[in-house]
């Protein structure tokens, strides 16, 4: 094979699944708070998460309007969502740093996707895919138990 082979995100959180369905321990990955991707420091995947609660709909954010917080990159569609998150970060933030929700109830973290979001009590949650969005939705609040309980031990991680 020639060239450079690169790993896409998707592929990338495919990898965290298998190696928690048995293929190899989790325990040995270590990450930062905020789910950016791989060689990436963009938040949310470059989604404005002040948007899912002010237009209650996933909106790309805009390189023009960025803020640094917690080492990650945060984009926003406008001025005004980016000094709304910069002045209450932890207000607009994805629960578990972005990573997935439904991952972070079973004990461990994988991609959190933007595309598949829920807001429970002013709280936005990311989920990894469609499917596991769907399983997230069948116990929402257990999910958020369970995942609130072992959200500091990972993010200790």
């Amino acid at each position: 094979m020639t060239g450079t082979a690169t790993l896409s995100r998707r592929a990338l959180g495919a990898l965290v699944v298998l190696s928690v369905s048995g293929l190899s321990t989790v325990s040995s990955l270590a990450g930062p708070e905020i789910y950016t991707g791989t060689l990436s420091s963009l938040a949310a995947d470059g989604y404005d998460v002040v948007a899912f609660h002010t237009e209650g709909r996933p909106v790309r954010g805009d390189s023009r309007f960025t803020h640094r917080w917690k080492n990650a990159t945060w984009r926003f569609a406008s001025a005004a969502a980016r000094d709304a998150f910069a002045a209450a970060p932890e207000r607009y933030a994805p629960a578990y740093g972005g990573h997935c929700a439904w991952a972070a109830a079973q004990g461990y973290r994988a991609a959190g996707d933007p595309r598949h979001w829920h807001i429970v009590a002013g709280r936005l949650y990311l989920n990894y895919d469609a499917r596991v969005h769907r399983t997230w939705l069948t116990d929402v609040p257990g999910f958020i138990a369970a995942a609130d309980s072992k959200w500091p031990t990972l993010a200790a991680r």
